[in-house]
């Protein structure tokens, strides 16, 4: 082997690629080539050389092989444990990445990589090979003064290494300064990421100033150009005649609007009649699309934020408040223009006619989810309150009933799982954390905006027009084993044919109803789900057991809607020709993709929030014991959610009566000792250990 190294490289590719050729460790290789012993190490450089190339992959058996060594794209999403998972471009399930094979790759950033493996036919395993982009270019954290220099801590526990912050780049920035840092140098194995100070949030005490580090780590826009502003008030001009020409005319129809009692964006209003058996439901949804025309600068914005951000101290509005609470929002007593869903609903809960309309209206009253809850209760004062409400509100109950029980027929899935309410002071503290309840009223609504959503969809599907579909597909069949193998211990299984269907899933969590394990079997279902997205082809959704779905109700707070509100309304003009079509083709998959995206970043921001907050009632709180289920079980110890949704951790290492053991197939902590076990939905006493802030962590130990 006294050939260049390139020449060498060839030779043991060419090797490698020949069909006759089998996976073999070097020792192997040395001994087909008859490569002499003192060689080995240039043919085990050779070798490595290919692995790093990406050309051949490398077994955890050490063995050499050409297939799966084909180069694929993704995005990288590290982990606070040091490995991480890319995001294939193509799509599909995650690949897992161990550490050793990050390859130095910061979170987020778009990577080239290989897949090594699929250990057990469970999760694919790959290693980065090459870093083709870096998409994190600000990261927020706390900044500390070191005596010539500075470091930033990141809030985002993903960025695993502390910024380096150069004298003079620190922009006056002090010890305990929540700060912005633009990255000059995303650092190396050996060497940390480089940055300067490029805003200061405020100090780490300062009321506010935790939620806005998570809003401007999350990358979520905090202020509208003024371009966009401008725009906002000059198209924002009351209804006139002119606006009503050509406009279905409903200003004599009694509707209302039931939102929660804080909602300042209403975008949807409803109206029922009986019309012989039948049921008349009227969905009406702002027209924003009236003000907020294609490629306008207003448009731009929102397709940029792609929805609304709604979180504990503040909402970041995908549109203007002069629009969304100004003239897109269905005020009552006030003229406004809608597109309404006008269904014959049967008494079976079925749809058997409708009509999709350009609208004017005028709601009747503004009512709350609360008010309805009590007038359905019976409650004297609010009936006597809304008494020419009282026959639509009965109407709207006894409907919403019927398409619920429809629904629940084909197999549909409710996930009843509380949503958290957290109550802050004037100065951002949380003074209590609690379930959010759906009552009656909000169930009724729900049930509604499903029934329009689905309307519209199955209409435009036959259409056969580009559209904006929400589809959520099937779950995999290994996750739904492993759902079925863990409820198996409580005695419940599932039945997984060729594929699973929505009402085996719905079944289950109707069993588990009212038991203490019916939020932990919930919550593991979910989990098992896919996330739905927004797609350009309609494949269905599965946790709704629809054969068509979209979202058409909220323009104001969801882009997706927006968009197919100008392609309904294009087509109910005739507008809707051959050059529409294509132009349609052409950005609503680019269209679909962002948004889902938005949608992501968005729940991240909700999700940090509510950690945030929770981690910071809790620290007030220190000491004290409460009774909670043990809502997961993992290697590291048990975590336990109380009766207010708060979830902790009880480390194994706090775990102190026994030797504890995780036995993973059975999701138990078994005392070594003792025999004593720990296992997911049983009841436990525990008392607050430790809160943090600004890891958004709670930690409890057993009592």
């Amino acid at each position: 082997m006294d050939q260049t190294f390139e020449k060498r490289k060839k030779v043991i590719y060419d090797f490698i690629c020949d069909d006759l050729y089998v996976p073999m460790r070097v020792r192997e290789i040395a001994a087909v080539l008859q490569i002499p012993r003192e060689q080995r190490e240039e043919l085990k450089s050779v070798l490595d050389a290919l692995v790093e190339e990406g050309k051949v992959s490398l077994s955890k058996r050490g063995k050499y092989s050409k297939d799966q060594a084909v180069r694929k794209k993704g995005i990288f999403q590290a982990n606070v444990r040091g490995f991480g998972f890319v995001a294939p471009e193509e799509g599909g399930d995650d690949v897992f990445i161990p550490e050793e094979y990050a390859g130095g790759a910061f979170h987020g950033d778009e990577v080239e990589y290989i897949v090594t493996g699929n250990p057990g036919g469970k999760r694919r395993e790959g290693k980065i090979v090459k870093i083709l982009s870096h998409s994190v270019v600000k990261v927020v954290g706390l900044y500390e003064k070191s005596k010539n220099f500075g470091f930033v801590r990141p809030d985002n526990q993903r960025y695993l290494s502390d910024i380096y912050i150069p004298a003079g780049k620190e922009m006056g920035a002090m010890t305990g300064h929540k700060v912005v840092v633009e990255l000059t140098s995303y650092g190396g194995e050996r060497t940390k990421p480089e940055g300067k100070v490029v805003e200061i949030l405020g100090h780490v005490n300062d009321p506010g100033t935790d939620i806005l580090s998570i809003v401007k780590d999350s990358g979520l826009p905090t202020e509208f150009p003024e371009r966009v502003l401008n725009q906002a008030v000059r198209v924002g001009k009351p209804v006139s005649e002119a606006d009503c020409a050509g406009r279905m005319d409903l200003r004599d129809w009694q509707m209302v609007t039931i939102d929660g009692e804080d909602a300042k964006d209403l975008d949807d209003a409803v109206s029922v009649v009986k019309d012989g058996e039948n049921y008349r439901l009227g969905v009406h949804i702002a027209d924003v699309t009236n003000y907020v025309q294609e490629y306008s600068a207003l448009d731009r914005e929102a397709l940029n934020r792609g929805t609304s951000v709604y979180l504990a101290d503040r909402v970041i509005p995908m549109l203007p408040h002069t629009l969304s609470n100004g003239i897109c929002s269905l005020n009552a007593g006030e003229d406004r223009l809608a597109l309404s869903c006008i269904m014959t609903v049967d008494p079976s809960g079925e749809v058997t006619d409708h009509i999709i309309a350009e609208t004017v209206i005028r709601v009747d009253k503004r009512m709350s989810y609360t008010g309805v809850a009590k007038m359905l209760e019976g409650d004297a004062d609010v009936l006597a309150e809304n008494e020419a409400f009282i026959p639509m509100i009965r109407l709207m109950h006894e409907l919403s009933g019927l398409i619920r029980e429809r629904r629940g027929k084909r197999g549909s899935i409710d996930f009843d799982l509380p949503e958290t309410k957290i109550d802050l002071d004037e100065n951002g503290r949380p003074v209590d954390i609690r379930p959010y309840d759906r009552n009656p009223a909000t169930k009724i609504i729900e049930d509604f905006m499903l029934l329009a959503n689905e309307t519209v969809a199955e209409e435009y599907f036959w259409r056969e027009v580009p559209f904006l579909y929400r589809t959520h597909e099937a779950p995999e069949e290994e996750k739904i084993r492993q759902l079925s193998l863990f409820i198996n211990n409580f005695g419940y299984h599932i039945h997984v044919r060729n594929e699973v269907r929505p009402m085996e899933i719905q079944k289950l969590l109707a069993k588990v109803d009212g038991t203490p394990e019916e939020a932990l079997i919930s919550r593991l279902a979910l989990r098992s789900m896919k996330r739905a997205a927004y797609t350009t082809e309609n494949t269905g959704h599965f946790g709704l057991a629809a054969k068509y779905y979209t979202h058409f109700t909220s323009p104001i707070r969801r882009y997706p809607d927006l968009q197919i509100h100008r392609i309904i309304k294009e087509n109910l003009r005739g507008r809707l020709n051959e050059d529409r079509i294509e132009h349609y083709r052409k950005i609503l998959p680019e269209v679909a993709a962002r948004c889902s995206m938005k949608e992501r970043a968005a729940e991240e921001a909700e999700r940090e929030v509510v950690k945030l907050k929770k981690a910071e009632y809790m620290k007030s709180r220190i000491g004290e014991e409460y009774e909670g289920v043990i809502s997961g079980v993992t290697k590291w110890g048990i975590y336990v959610e109380l009766p207010n949704t708060v979830e902790g951790l009880v480390h194994v290492s706090d775990m102190w009566d026994d030797h504890y053991e995780f036995v993973e197939g059975r999701y138990e902590m078994v005392g070594e000792h003792t025999g004593k076990t720990y296992k997911l939905g049983q009841t436990v006493k525990v008392r607050v250990s430790a809160a943090d802030r600004l890891l958004r962590t709670v930690n409890f130990e057993l009592v």
